[in-house]
């Protein structure tokens, strides 16, 4: 009994230690992170947006965005169509309502029903199908110089109509319809306003009264308009042109130094878009990016990178717009199947017009 007692112990003792010898299985290794994918947004090129903002959407998707900057709207277009079917990006931001039918009888675009777009207005909604979906708009305007009326005690002028008149005989600068974006869009509130019957009359009155014509709004507003050292106290720009001028001001600034004209359709509401090109391998991602462009804190960043404002109408914005921005009670309306069917031969007009 005593040595079976024994041989028990011992056989206790050697399997113990059997146990001891074995080492513990390894913990596994803990898998590596999804490399973030890729994704490429096609812009115009004065697109802008705060990297921290850019950066939420990343966070959230493990994503990587590359903005590809391609030219003008109407540059970045046709890059977009001649890749139809093997696109340069995955959506493409910037088209406007002066170039929408055309990109959209090009078909480059994805449909896409984004459920952000509960709540933007229906005016902002112009594609039906929702291949192209609204995501800021902006007024181009005939703004001018405060200071230069008040040195003279002369009333500036209210309206389209007024610009004829002989007390501002020299007083306008615009930008070629042919190569400037908001040329083109003034073109468009002279044509909505006076319509096809009137507008070329209406541009050779202005001719008339020595309306200057520059190639860019670089050279408009920057070199021509007197509120920076020019000679012409009116010029055509954008309804956010005096909160930038109060933004950028070297000196505080309480009130904007220039205004804007917006009585009677002076004005022209230019609305850009965003779409998801056909052809695009990252459909899902793609969706979130539109997505993302609609959301309150993509729309909020709006205003004070590119100066226009927001479609979500649920986005804050910054005080300065607030406070120094003019919204025009009604703009000149023109349509984008008729833009798109007569751009060329009205810009050929205006030019046989006033630059013969």
């Amino acid at each position: 009994m005593l040595r079976s007692s024994i041989c028990l112990g011992l056989v206790a003792l050697i399997l113990a230690g059997c146990a001891q010898a074995v080492p513990a299985p390894a913990a596994s290794p803990t898998p590596p992170a999804a490399e973030p994918r890729g994704l490429t947004v096609m812009t115009h090129d004065s697109f802008t947006a705060s990297e921290s903002v850019v950066a939420q959407f990343e966070s959230a998707h493990n994503a990587r965005v590359q903005f590809l900057k391609a030219g003008d709207t109407g540059a970045a277009l046709n890059k977009a169509i001649l890749s139809k079917g093997n696109p340069l990006a995955d959506v493409f931001y910037g088209v406007d309502n002066t170039f929408l039918s055309r990109a959209l009888d090009e078909d480059i675009f994805d449909p896409y029903d984004s459920p952000a777009l509960a709540g933007v207005p229906e005016a902002f909604l112009l594609d039906a199908k929702r291949r192209a979906l609204p995501v800021d708009y902006g007024d181009v305007c005939p703004n001018y110089d405060k200071a230069y009326f008040e040195q003279r005690s002369l009333p500036p002028p209210q309206n389209l109509e007024d610009l004829l008149k002989p007390e501002y005989k020299g007083m306008l600068v615009v930008e070629n319809p042919a190569t400037s974006s908001p040329g083109l869009a003034f073109l468009l509130a002279t044509l909505g306003h006076f319509g096809e019957a009137g507008y070329l009359e209406y541009w050779e009155g202005l001719v008339a009264n020595q309306v200057l014509v520059v190639n860019d709004w670089e050279t408009a507003y920057y070199t021509e308009f007197s509120l920076h050292g020019g000679a012409h106290p009116v010029v055509i720009s954008y309804g956010s042109s005096p909160p930038a001028e109060v933004i950028f001001a070297e000196t505080p600034l309480d009130e904007a130094p220039s205004a804007v004209i917006t009585a009677g359709g002076s004005c022209f509401r230019q609305i850009e878009f965003v779409g998801i090109l056909k052809g695009t391998a990252n459909r899902d991602l793609a969706d979130a990016w539109v997505d993302f462009m609609l959301s309150p804190a993509f729309q909020e960043d709006l205003p004070l990178q590119m100066f226009v404002f927001p479609v979500n109408p649920s986005a804050g914005l910054p005080e300065q717009f607030s406070r120094f921005y003019t919204i025009p009670e009604e703009t000149s309306q023109v349509s984008p199947e008729l833009i798109s069917a007569n751009r060329e031969a009205w810009i050929r007009a205006w030019t046989e017009t006033v630059l013969r």
